[in-house]
């Protein structure tokens, strides 16, 4: 793994040659699940379950999204069911995502998958709970602090990263597990990358960011990860992947691509 900056022509934020950048990370397959993994996290914290689902190997894709309506809902239950056993945790929780910054802590949850009302956000200090979010281009952003024990999952897309998601998710860390947010390590998991996302004026602004005269490519993650720095976290715990949705070839669904499934952004920590 090195530090890399990323390709100038992905945002137009003004950064000097010499600043320090995010470590890029490649997960690795876990073909059990099916899932990407921070491998450096796995090794670091052996109690983390985290990962990203994948397409899988199936006939079928292993799709998990619950409000997508690309599979039947016996079939989502089945899978749903077998993420829970591949990650040895009894219970789960998901929302019902609108691209916005409302984070949900989760504590004392039966076993099962759980849904929350709308939310693009989850935190736990509670071992056995598998937060997840469902993604297909945004940004799957894992946050974990280690000598706490806690972990957090965010749904980010331009919105919800211009609405504030990744400040509410370390705010919420602090506020309810009083955890530092000098103390949080953050992972920018597989999304569409900086090439491929071409968008309006309308969200650079948005994202305040130098506005074009027209559509440009963004990176999200960069953007991400430079809010990270804002809030406090330091550059060396952040990571972002290298994987792409459109266009490394890592078997990810990708909206922009016509996919109506959804893959999972998931962590938690083992009982």
């Amino acid at each position: 793994m090195r530090r890399v900056r990323p390709s100038s022509h992905h945002t137009l934020g003004d950064m000097s040659a010499e600043e320090d950048t995010a470590e890029v990370v490649r997960e690795t397959l876990d073909e059990r699940v099916p899932a990407l993994v921070h491998p450096g996290w796995a090794v670091r914290m052996p109690w983390l379950v985290q990962g990203t689902t994948t397409r899988g190997s199936g006939k079928e894709p292993f799709d998990l999204g619950r409000f997508a309506g690309a599979s039947a809902p016996d079939r989502l239950d089945e899978r749903w069911g077998h993420l829970l056993s591949a990650t040895r945790v009894e219970r789960a929780v998901l929302g019902r995502q609108v691209h916005g910054a409302e984070v949900r802590v989760h504590s004392d949850l039966g076993p099962g998958l759980h849904f929350d009302d709308v939310c693009d956000g989850h935190v736990t200090g509670q071992a056995g709970v598998l937060l997840a979010v469902t993604v297909a281009d945004c940004v799957p952003v894992f946050l974990a602090a280690p000598d706490a024990g806690a972990v957090a999952v965010l749904h980010a897309g331009w919105r919800g990263a211009a609405a504030g998601v990744l400040e509410r998710g370390l705010a919420v860390l602090k506020e309810s597990l009083e955890v530092s947010v000098g103390d949080v390590l953050v992972h920018l998991g597989p999304s569409i990358c900086g090439a491929c996302y071409e968008v309006g004026p309308e969200v650079f602004e948005a994202l305040e960011q130098s506005v074009p005269p027209t559509p440009l490519a963004i990176d999200l993650r960069d953007i991400l990860a430079r809010r990270a720095e804002r809030a406090g976290v330091p550059t060396s715990a952040i990571t972002v992947s290298t994987h792409c949705t459109r266009c490394t070839g890592s078997g990810l669904f990708s909206h922009r691509a016509g996919d109506r499934e959804r893959q999972v952004g998931f962590i938690g920590a083992r009982s």
